[in-house]
């Protein structure tokens, strides 16, 4: 995945700026470039200033209010990004959650907190970042003040089996690629699925043997360093992920936003949902209604042969 242009949205919170930390990394990692974003309602945002020593009044021309913004979003940037790495940042002025899903459109990455200035509680999501998740047409790296992506040689991979899910896989293998990392492909038989645990257990065994050929088929270039199995238990799949990610503390999970049962565009899956609220890890996700398997094929391989 070389070369990514990467998007990070940016509140001037402290919760943010882990953002920009990991975007540095992966931009160092893969050659790519970071930009710096920032979106406000001149309005809300000027109706009692957060921005915390701006400077700005309520009374100052637009143009003024742009300067200082664009001036405070460089100075937080180079405080996290490699200068080489650092493109000019943008600002917008709008609804955060549009303006980022609009902005994004340019880019090949967004890499944002799961919380922003809001956030009160790792669960409860900042309603920027869900609503983003949702929408965004573009791959997404979501973080907490804990993710570390380290040197990404650590992967999870999750799986329900539906194409929604096998989006991700393109992603996950030009990274590994790339990090000459290792894979954990994880599919989740829970009990609570089924009617008694006899009924569990058939559908595991059958899922061994199909988890293996999805491993065959989607990973053959790095299959050696893909460990791919089913996980058993009586707890949901999201705790079982959760525990999963908290016990071998990857530097990623991968995930489809919508997965088997998604429906509606506008409905992130539980279990990424779940997923993302719980877990410290960094987790990549890929909304499956604006990304085609072909097309993530083709954007794997177009990285991977730069």
């Amino acid at each position: 995945m070389l070369h990514p242009k990467i998007l990070v949205p940016v509140d001037f919170s402290e919760l943010s700026e882990h953002a920009l930390k990991a975007a540095n990394t992966f931009a160092r990692q893969f050659e790519g470039s970071v930009t710096p974003f920032h979106a406000y309602i001149p309005v809300t945002d000027l109706d009692g200033f957060y921005y915390v020593g701006s400077g700005i009044t309520p009374h100052e021309k637009y143009s003024e209010i742009e300067k200082v913004l664009h001036e405070r979003l460089l100075e937080v940037a180079e405080k996290h990004i490699q200068p080489e790495l650092l493109s000019t940042p943008v600002l917008d002025v709008g609804n955060p959650a549009r303006a980022i899903i609009h902005t994004s459109n340019q880019f090949d990455l967004v890499i944002m907190s799961t919380h922003g200035r809001t956030g009160f509680s790792r669960f409860v999501m900042g309603s920027v970042t869900e609503k983003v998740l949702r929408m965004c047409k573009k791959p997404m790296i979501t973080v907490t003040e804990k993710s570390d992506l380290g040197d990404m040689t650590s992967l999870l991979v999750t799986t329900d089996f539906s194409e929604n899910s096998y989006q991700v896989f393109p992603f996950a293998s030009s990274i590994a690629e790339g990090t000459g990392g290792t894979i954990d492909l994880v599919h989740v038989v829970s009990d609570e699925q089924f009617f008694d645990s006899a009924a569990a257990e058939a559908t595991a065994e059958k899922r061994r043997k199909e988890i293996r050929d999805l491993a065959d088929s989607h990973f053959r270039n790095i299959r050696k360093r893909v460990d791919a199995r089913v996980v058993t238990g009586n707890r949901a799949p999201y705790v079982e992920i959760e525990h999963l990610a908290h016990e071998k503390g990857y530097h990623l999970v991968f995930m489809s936003s919508v997965g088997r049962t998604g429906l509606d565009y506008l409905m992130m899956g539980s279990t990424a949902s779940h997923v993302v609220r719980r877990v410290k890890n960094a987790v990549f996700t890929i909304n499956p209604h604006g990304i085609s398997p072909e097309k993530a094929k083709k954007l794997h391989y177009q990285y991977r042969d730069m």
